[in-house]
């Protein structure tokens, strides 16, 4: 395993993820780059909005993979069991911002102390035993492990919006963490409701 990989692992936001609560706004929906979206690093993206309040916006793009690194190799440099470990862990780029740093969002049937629920059964947990126990089968029945995220200063992300950059549209678990994510943004992109 890499030590970029390594290190972004390491750097969880454990800090600034534990313990909150969601905000209000568009926390916990999907926001959907439209045709209009002139970005290219956002283009066709679909983003799980993590947090989103007067103070800004921070969200995870879930439908850029990356690759597939072996679950072992992530345990390794923790110093966590690999003994029996099989299997991958899909590695997508959450987003532009401090690509060092990966976040591991899950559904809220596992939880520990640095866990912090977002909204409809969606967290995010910043420690390493998570790991461990998705290795061993005992975490989370689906996650999303991305490094970097997307994020806007306070008003920025509403100024996008009203240019037309984005839609917002409903999150669910099924979409989410769907693994084909050649797919999500089409489907994302059909929720959008049409206002007459």
């Amino acid at each position: 395993m890499s030590r970029w990989l390594a290190a972004a692992i390491l750097a969880f936001a454990a800090a600034a993820i534990a313990g909150q609560e969601a905000g209000p706004w568009l926390t916990g929906q999907f926001l959907v780059a439209s045709d209009e979206m002139s970005d290219p690093r956002f283009e066709q993206t679909v983003v799980y909005m993590v947090q989103h309040d007067e103070h800004g916006a921070m969200g995870l793009i879930v439908n850029r993979p990356m690759a597939d690194v072996p679950l072992a190799r992530i345990l390794e440099p923790f110093g966590l069991d690999t003994a029996g470990v099989t299997g991958d862990m899909r590695v997508h780029i959450g987003g532009p911002v401090d690509v060092g740093r990966g976040f591991l969002l899950h559904t809220a049937d596992y939880v520990d102390s640095s866990t912090r629920r977002i909204r409809d059964g969606i967290a995010m947990t910043a420690d390493r035993e998570i790991f461990d126990a998705i290795a061993h089968g005992r975490g989370p029945r689906r996650s999303l492990f991305a490094l970097g995220y997307a994020g806007w200063a306070a008003g920025q992300l509403e100024g996008e919006i009203r240019r037309g950059s984005w839609i917002t549209v409903p999150a669910d678990e099924a979409l989410l963490f769907d693994k084909n994510s050649d797919r999500k943004w089409e489907r994302a992109k059909a929720r959008q409701r049409i206002d007459l």
